[in-house]
């Protein structure tokens, strides 16, 4: 069953697909604001790999804030983003729908580059935003963090952030309005190389720089205080907290870069480290107030793969950019005391399979407010999943486009198009071309193509993704 805020009214039960309608969602411990609309917040990393996180198998660092929020929550092992690449990451998560739909498939560049590319060159403020609709709601709403759905390199003519729903922002280089900018100090006697792209040409809002191994302290810093205004005015929020300097360049603080051997992958993980400590102020923020403890849930996942030679996905194949597991497959952490089945807590959930326009749709219903009227999301509502009182999965298929820059390398060629449906991935080229089909239930890592084996499957997941793919506007990559 699942908890649902109905437009500020009070709580409601419904009855969810294969479980039996009951009173309550917790009535023996129901927490002592269960009338009012959850907090949310979503922390979305960028570039890191599926295995990266020691609560997710890796053994480089141990990332103790994020481990202990996964210990008090719910891992999700068959989580997706919608795109091996960030801008069209964000935007699937951002408006519940496919990014190709606004012809953003690829990282937003120069403004020669992303026409090159046909792609858009912002995000278009008429997207469906689940900020906007949350801040109808009375949401207070704050992004912080990396934007790149808009503002970059030298389009300064973008929407502002605050106008696709949130009442602040601070965010980086890919974005406009209030930016904190990265000094690049290697600790070597040098000055501190300046990391900004062209922002700091775009005016369009106050900058500040700070050393780049605490752009995300200052996120959080920002992030808490936004945090702290809303509670004051007794307002629920919605936050996004999407750290940037696990993306390369690497910068990590001296006393970490010193433990390294300078190697990209070393200062990855330095990286890494330090960015789940300074994550930590967030969580502690949360964790130690009663009542934001009971009623916030708290979001965690990745954008796309790991950059080459930097994070790993192990043992899935792929990388940052390609549509194989390990280019679009993401670690998904769901935290929420009183909000999270309890019987779940401490688990991992390695059979429902979800993606992060189902986070989209699922964050209206965990909130109680309706998706914008007469839009088609195709995220679907997933929220009993993602609390832990359900195991459904996305019903419909998770389609992917690779971006028009990225067709991989000879040694290995990326698909023009992949579909994942059931315990199935499969890829073909736009031409039709290089079928391969894989079960991911025995063979996870892909590498036994059984195309051949099932071709009934390889019709019907190649007819729906030739025709999802028809149904969308065409880039570079399919001319």
């Amino acid at each position: 069953m699942k908890r649902l805020y109905m437009c500020g009214l009070a709580l409601v039960v419904a009855v969810v697909t294969g479980l039996v309608a009951a009173s309550s969602v917790r009535a023996a411990d129901a927490p002592p604001n269960a009338d009012a609309p959850p907090n949310i917040v979503t922390v979305f990393i960028d570039d890191m790999g599926w295995s990266d996180l020691s609560c997710f198998g890796g053994e480089v660092v141990e990332t103790e804030q994020i481990d202990r929020l996964a210990d008090e929550g719910l891992r999700f092992t068959n989580f997706y983003v919608n795109s091996p690449i960030c801008s069209p990451s964000r935007v699937a998560l951002s408006t519940g729908q496919y990014p190709q739909r606004w012809r953003i498939s690829s990282y937003l560049a120069h403004r020669q580059r992303n026409i090159e590319r046909g792609m858009a060159q912002w995000l278009d403020p008429e997207a469906p935003m689940l900020a906007r609709e949350l801040q109808a709601a009375g949401y207070a709403t704050g992004h912080f963090g990396k934007w790149h759905m808009g503002g970059q390199r030298d389009v300064g003519e973008a929407p502002l952030i605050t106008e696709y729903g949130f009442d602040a922002s601070l965010t980086n280089f890919e974005g406009l309005g209030p930016r904190v900018l990265p000094l690049k100090d290697a600790y070597d006697g040098k000055p501190p190389g300046r990391h900004d792209l062209g922002s700091a040409k775009l005016g369009r809002g106050p900058i500040r720089w700070e050393d780049r191994s605490v752009i995300t302290a200052a996120f959080v810093k920002d992030a808490v205080a936004f945090i702290d205004e809303a509670q004051a005015a007794g307002k629920p929020f919605y936050v996004n907290l999407w750290p940037d300097d696990v993306h390369s360049p690497f910068f990590p603080p001296e006393e970490l870069r010193k433990g390294t051997d300078g190697s990209k992958r070393a200062l990855y993980y330095a990286v890494l480290d330090a960015m789940d400590e300074q994550l930590g102020v967030l969580f502690d923020r949360i964790r130690d107030d009663a009542a934001l403890r009971e009623n916030t849930l708290i979001v965690l996942a990745s954008d796309n793969g790991p950059e080459q030679g930097a994070g790993t996905a192990a043992p899935l194949r792929g990388h940052k950019t390609l549509l194989y597991e390990g280019g679009v497959r993401s670690p998904l952490i769901v935290w929420g005391p009183g909000l999270v089945n309890e019987d779940v807590v401490g688990t991992v959930n390695r059979t429902s399979v979800l993606c992060a326009m189902d986070l989209n749709r699922s964050f209206h219903e965990i909130a109680g407010v309706d998706p914008p009227e007469g839009v088609e999301l195709d995220g679907e509502e997933l929220s009993a999943t993602l609390l832990g009182r359900a195991k459904e999965s996305r019903q419909a298929p998770i389609f992917f486009r690779r971006p028009p820059d990225r067709p991989g390398t000879k040694k290995e060629p990326n698909p023009d198009l992949g579909v994942r449906a059931g315990k199935w991935k499969f890829y073909v080229n736009y031409d039709g071309s290089r079928e391969q089909l894989y079960d991911l239930s025995v063979d996870e890592s892909e590498t036994r193509n059984v195309s051949d084996e099932h071709p009934e499957v390889v019709e019907r997941l190649r007819r729906a993704v030739m025709a999802w793919n028809a149904g969308l506007p065409k880039d570079a990559g399919d001319r």
